[in-house]
């Protein structure tokens, strides 16, 4: 009706109001993550591990929650704040349209401070919490995985209960031999499937010489979540959870066979996948390894 009557100053006016509106709307379908976070051929959306902007978060928290809007991610894994309160970093993520889906604590808080990670993790509205270090002696021994085996089904239980999923972050070091398998096969063993889940790294699985097909064959949908994480060619292999974070390439451009290990995750259900990037490099490769994601074989 508008555009059908006099077009008076003031009705050009308001049709150019009207016309800002939806190339705002436009704009914000651009960069809201749809592109990027639903992708059918991994079966599930991915997001970004904000630990892979740890150094540009110490400078600029606001820029750099700009930056992870304009890659096109909508869906985040925390790590930390930054140095922000936590009330003010998820306020920060709200108002860029970011969803937390997932956080990470230490080992001692899941063990200590359990009420803490619950009322972060409330606060913050995610759906899953998880460990991603021990800081113990690495590698690690059967004593050490049995004390472990205990807190993490005592925090699973007590999470589930808060409607929250618990899980644990491989990082190589629990891939130490253990009778016919690993540790990482005797965790697996000693802990509650309900209550105790687990986020593959594929950088560290691989790091630590284990197969990430194999390995998600073998545990099924107790694999929900996941790290996507490429490793340079001629990167040395160890059991301690160490590797110089340079060594983290563009997927795509590393030694991990992304196909056979996407094909393998969706095949079991991973829920989530999370881009990882700690390298000097990662503003740079972070678009590079969402535009393979994008176009990734199966």
């Amino acid at each position: 009706k508008l555009f059908k009557s006099k077009m008076t100053i003031g009705n050009i006016h308001l049709a150019m109001k009207l016309l800002s509106v939806v190339l705002s709307l436009f704009a914000l379908v651009a960069t809201s993550g749809f592109r990027t976070n639903q992708r059918k051929p991994i079966g599930a959306p991915i997001g970004l591990q904000l630990y892979s902007l740890r150094d540009q978060f110490k400078a600029d928290v606001p820029r750099t929650l700009d930056q992870v809007r304009s890659f096109g991610i909508k869906y985040v894994e925390l790590a930390g704040t930054y140095g922000v309160e936590p009330q003010s970093f998820s306020a920060e993520l709200r108002a860029r349209g970011l969803q937390a889906i997932s956080a990470h604590f230490s080992y001692e808080q899941f063990r200590d401070h359990l009420d803490d990670v619950i009322r972060e993790s409330k606060l913050f509205e995610v759906q899953y919490v998880g460990c991603a270090w021990i800081g113990q002696p690495h590698p690690l021994d059967e004593k050490t995985v049995r004390e472990i085996a205990a807190v993490f089904n005592r925090a699973g239980e007590v999470l589930a209960k808060n409607n929250l999923k618990f899980f644990y972050h491989t990082h190589g070091y629990e891939f130490v031999p253990y009778e016919n398998g690993t540790l990482f096969d005797l965790l697996a063993a000693l802990t509650n499937s309900k209550y105790v889940l687990f986020q593959m790294d594929v950088y560290w699985v691989v790091n630590a010489e284990q197969d990430p097909v194999k390995l998600l064959k073998r545990y099924g949908n107790r694999f929900v979540l996941m790290h996507v994480k490429d490793m340079k060619q001629g990167t040395p292999h160890n059991l301690l959870g160490e590797s110089d974070v340079e060594n983290n390439v563009a997927l795509g451009q590393g030694v991990i066979p992304w196909s056979d290990v996407i094909r393998a995750a969706k095949d079991v259900g991973v829920k989530w996948y999370f881009l990882e990037d700690e390298s000097s490099r990662s503003v740079t490769q972070i678009p590079q390894s969402l535009r393979f994601m994008e176009t990734l074989k199966l």
